[in-house]
Parts: C-alpha cells; sequence; structure tokens
C-alpha cells in the first residue's frame, strides 16, 4: 500500500509542518502539571481536576473541534521536526521533578487528608500512564540510544519496564495472532483482559529477551539482557520513594505506579480489540496491515496523545516519528466512533463496551474478510501459534 493511497487530500508540505505554531498543540501536555499542583495546595475537590481534564475535557474538546484528517508528508526531514521531539525530551525532567516534589511534600502536608493524599497521587498515575508511559512509546521507537534510555527510565518510574521489550519484541511482531497477549479476544470484557495481560506480557517479555540471547549462546543471566537494566531502574525508584517519603510515600508510589499500568492497558485493550490477523495456513499469518490496529482521528485527543490514535499506521510502520503517523479512512482501516478518553471510560463498562464495539468487529469482518465463514477459532485466539 503507497502512502499516495492514504487520501486524496494533499499532504501538509514539510515547512508548514515544521512551525513552531503547528507544533504547539501537541505541548498540551504540560498544562496538566499545574493542574495537579493546584490540587496539592488548595485540596478538596480541587484534586479531581487533574483525571476530570484528562478524560473529560479533552473528551468534549474531541466532540467540539472534530476530526484531523490532515497528513504530513512522511519524507519530512528529522531536523524539520525539532519542536515535535522537543516535548517528547522535556517530559521526562518534567515529570520526575513533580514526582519527586509530591514524594517529599505530600506525605507530610498537614493541610491534606488521607484521602486527598490518595486522590493526588491517582491524578499523578493519570498523568504519567497518559502521557508519559505514552511518551516513552514514543521514545523506546527511536534509533538514539539516549531517547531509547529516556523511554526506559519513564517506564520504570511506573515500574512496568518490561513493557519495552514486550512491544518491540513480541507485539509488533505477533499483534492480531495467539501469540500476542495485547491484542484483546472478541468479547473479552476489560476485567478479563487486565489480569490476563499484566502476566502473560511480564513473560512473554522476559522469554523473547531469553530467547534472543539463546540465539547468540548466552544465558539469561548475562549482563546484556536488559531486565538487569530494568530490576535496577525500579529498584532505584522504590529506594528514593522510600528516602522521600518514607512508608507513606512507598504506598502512594506504587498507587500511581498502578494508576499508570491501567491506563496503559486500557487503551492497549481499545487498539487492537476483536481484530485479528487471517491464519494462511501452517502457522503463517498474512502482513501486519492498517486493517488491524483501530483508528481515530478525533484532533484534541491526537493531540493530547501525541498521535498514538493513528494506531494504524503505527503499526504499518513503527519507525515514524508521530507527527509524521498518518490517518487512514475507513476503507483501509477500521475507525473507533470517539477519541481513546470515551472509549478507555465506555471499556470500564463491559456490557456498554460490547453495545458500541461487538457490531464494529462483525462489520470489519464482513468488510475485509468475507471469505472467512467460521471466525470461532479467532474469537478463542485458537488459531496455530505464528512460526
Amino acid at each position: 500500500m503507497a502512502d499516495g493511497s492514504l487520501s486524496q487530500r494533499p499532504f501538509l508540505s514539510p515547512d508548514k509542518v515544521s512551525r513552531l505554531s503547528a507544533a504547539l498543540p501537541f505541548w498540551m501536555s504540560l498544562a496538566l502539571i499545574p493542574v495537579l499542583w493546584l490540587g496539592v495546595m488548595l485540596g478538596g475537590w480541587w484534586i479531581a481536576l487533574t483525571p476530570l481534564m484528562t478524560w473529560y475535557l479533552f473528551s468534549a474538546l474531541d466532540a467540539a473541534l472534530g476530526v484531523n484528517i490532515d497528513n504530513a508528508d512522511p519524507e519530512t526531514e528529522e531536523n524539520q521536526l525539532f519542536w515535535y521531539r522537543l516535548v517528547t525530551l522535556v517530559w521526562l525532567p518534567v515529570q520526575l521533578a513533580t514526582l519527586v516534589a509530591l514524594l517529599a511534600y505530600v506525605p507530610d502536608a498537614s493541610h491534606l487528608g488521607t484521602a486527598e493524599k490518595i486522590w493526588i497521587f491517582f491524578g499523578m498515575g493519570v498523568v504519567s500512564g497518559t502521557i508519559g508511559i505514552n511518551y516513552s512509546h514514543e521514545l523506546m521507537h527511536q534509533k538514539n540510544k539516549w531517547e531509547r534510555l529516556l523511554g526506559d527510565i519513564l517506564l520504570a518510574s511506573v515500574l512496568y519496564s518490561h513493557f519495552r521489550s514486550e512491544h518491540l519484541h513480541v507485539h509488533h511482531r505477533y499483534v492480531g495472532t495467539p501469540r500476542d497477549p495485547v491484542t484483546a479476544r472478541y468479547n473479552e470484557g476489560f476485567h478479563r483482559f487486565y489480569p490476563r495481560v499484566l502476566w502473560q506480557s511480564l513473560t512473554s517479555a522476559f522469554e523473547a529477551e531469553r530467547a534472543m540471547l539463546a540465539r547468540k549462546g548466552l544465558p539469561w543471566t548475562h549482563h546484556r539482557n536488559p531486565f538487569w537494566q530494568y530490576w535496577g531502574l525500579q529498584a532505584g525508584f522504590l529506594l528514593l520513594a522510600v528516602g522521600l517519603g518514607g512508608w507513606t510515600g512507598l504506598g502512594l508510589f506504587l498507587l500511581q505506579a498502578g494508576v499508570a499500568i491501567w491506563q496503559l492497558e486500557l487503551v492497549n485493550y481499545v487498539e487492537h480489540y476483536g481484530l485479528t490477523r487471517e491464519h494462511l495456513g501452517d502457522g503463517k499469518y498474512e502482513h501486519v496491515k492498517p486493517r488491524h490496529s483501530w483508528n481515530a482521528a478525533q484532533k484534541a485527543s491526537n493531540w493530547l496523545l501525541i498521535n498514538l490514535q493513528r494506531h494504524s499506521d503505527h503499526h504499518y510502520k513503527p519507525d515514524r516519528r508521530f507527527p509524521l503517523l498518518q490517518n487512514y479512512d475507513e476503507d483501509e482501516a477500521p475507525q473507533l466512533p470517539y477519541g481513546y478518553p470515551v472509549m478507555t471510560m465506555a471499556a470500564m463498562v463491559p456490557p456498554v463496551w460490547r453495545r458500541v464495539m461487538n457490531p464494529r468487529v462483525r462489520a470489519w469482518r464482513k468488510q475485509f474478510y468475507p471469505h472467512v465463514e467460521d471466525w470461532s477459532a479467532y474469537n478463542k485466539h485458537a488459531t496455530p501459534m505464528p512460526r
């Protein structure tokens, strides 16, 4: 599929894409930090502002602003993406400074009650999950080792370092097949998906790294296994939490990590729900195509999530930086009815989710695979494991 088939609309020129004014909407995530601190300083109902802004404000903005189907020229040079890259680099010190300051201040803040402290770190988890893990995802896909290291630090701050190994070596290779834990099965509610993916992602990530070392004749205990780095960074954050906030600080740190992981896996659940690659026989599957991820063109939530909702193109071209990700129409990729903020809230209520999404999955099957008569094995992820 050539990029030119994406749309009849012309590409945005590199000169237009490179402007600061074009990149600035993607910096909206930074507004969450002062909102979070407003809750810390004032307490009371102000502590609810961060999740309310992240989920509901951007849902309202999506409804007001509509969709963005413009595509940047994918041949835009790296040096023309400075303002886009900068926000992903700036975020790490901003998030870490916020987390450290919260751990040092909140546990002993006399004007905050226990419930308020919990809700403040719930809000921190929403920020570190919705923004931090998402930015780490952008960084881990880059060739620059320093950007990958920044991504590793962000993941360690929420105790989910193995996501890098799982995402790069398992998910992208096996998406839409039984070997990918992250591909949510048709009719699988989030509350069944979540405990399954927590365990299977960890074990599949470790096994992927162990297998790569074994092919080089090395044991899993070799220092080249990135899990040693993962464990070291995560241990450092746990010690930091105890050192700054004592046992209360540790508990609050674990809370924000748990909320961040929940936010990530909600998005993972939405991105591929019910979509499977066709088994061609003998453990062979069709190549990954835009049709194997849900696409969402909502403007405001794509600003917040740096085009993560253009997920169909991310799996088709994983090395593209986020401003160059392309939007697909319904002829090439299945479309979500709303942006991720609304869809993740719907995923928490399985009957609502099934009512909205199951008909769309069935329509996707008829559109792209009319020749497949029996979907029972696909529904259960019981087709043969990929070779």
